[in-house]
């Protein structure tokens, strides 16, 4: 009887304890979509700000510069770097960075500077000498940059492929492509790898909005630009998809598009995505934008409207918490009291 007792209290406590887990890590899941929503919505223009582009923003291109500012720089193969030791001399040198991303040091060996800032780089160099010398003063000057390598496509005078050295901002790129062209849009859009290189399979997009940038003079629209970066600038009229689609992203606005064609877009729902909560995040001159809920069965089934997309919407399909959960977890997780194994379609 003891022993039933013990067993029945065990599997009452994982029980808990799985329950307790399960609640937690769907909690997580369904504020992701929400948090991307707001992220994106955050860095779009209202019509107050809107303005032509490919006017008014022209002319303010060429005052709206942004000097370099050295921290912002990462270091790239091929840079040579000019590294001085505080109190130790015969430690100082002139290092290239290699194909590798690499440098080589006395008594360190190789240092990995890649992707660094040259203040990350003096940090690092700093520590591994900790070894060698008492509280070791490390500064790191870049003699020479790399040849990057940046993208501009879309609304541009001269869209194509530009070589630039040391640290370019987003301003220095659309003024070597010419400007803005008539048809331009006041959004513009970077795409980026988010690792170390440009060959990274992940890649994060940004959202600039250049009536902020050139009319507001926030000067914190003008970003710095790395090697590999793609400037994307759309034509005036633009819409967003984003959240459990399977090909998120931005779309151009060509006469009437509805929402289940914009669904269509973006090549279709992904597993997780629930239908019958899709949010429009829609501008209407005030601060805050309207939002607007759809039921996307509703919609096929014909008893509720198909919404008439408009200019810089931004539709999000929200993830079914549960759903997210089985993707992320199928088949790598075994909890004692019950296992989830490869679900079909997952």
């Amino acid at each position: 009887m003891t022993i039933r007792r013990l067993i029945d209290n065990e599997l009452a406590e994982t029980v808990f304890f799985v329950a307790v887990f399960l609640i937690l890590l769907l909690s997580s899941c369904a504020t992701d979509s929400g948090q991307r929503a707001e992220t994106l919505i955050r860095q779009l223009p209202t019509e107050s700000q809107s303005v032509s582009a490919g006017g008014k923003l022209n002319e303010r291109l060429l005052e709206a510069q942004r000097p370099i500012v050295p921290g912002d720089y990462r270091i790239g193969p091929e840079d040579l770097l000019e590294i001085t030791v505080f109190r130790a001399p015969e430690l100082n040198t002139v290092a290239r960075v290699n194909a590798s991303g690499l440098i080589r040091l006395s008594l360190i060996d190789n240092v990995h500077a890649a992707g660094l800032s040259v203040a990350e780089l003096e940090k690092e160099l700093a520590e591994r000498l900790t070894k060698f010398l008492a509280e070791p003063v490390v500064s790191v000057f870049v003699k020479e940059y790399r040849s990057q390598q940046i993208t501009v496509l879309g609304s541009v005078k001269t869209p194509g492929v530009y070589f630039v050295t040391g640290q370019r901002y987003l301003l220095d790129l659309l003024s070597m492509a010419g400007g803005l062209s008539a048809e331009a849009g006041d959004v513009c859009i970077i795409h980026r790898a988010s690792g170390p290189s440009p060959d990274a399979s992940t890649s994060e997009t940004v959202v600039v909005d250049l009536s902020q940038l050139l009319v507001k003079g926030h000067a914190e629209f003008n970003i710095p630009l790395h090697a590999g970066d793609r400037i994307h600038v759309p034509q005036s009229g633009i819409f967003f998809v984003d959240g459990a689609i399977r090909s998120p992203g931005s779309f151009p606005l060509k006469g009437t598009i509805t929402l289940t064609q914009a669904i269509s877009m973006a090549k279709g729902f992904g597993y997780e995505a629930e239908h019958d909560s899709i949010k429009i995040y829609r501008e209407t001159g005030k601060p805050e934008r309207e939002v607007i809920t759809v039921n996307y069965d509703a919609v096929l089934k014909r008893t509720a409207p198909d919404v008439e997309i408009r200019d810089k919407d931004v539709i999000i399909v929200s993830t079914s918490a549960f759903k997210n959960f089985l993707k992320g977890v199928a088949g790598t997780i075994n909890f004692g009291v019950f296992s989830l194994g490869k679900y079909s379609g997952l």
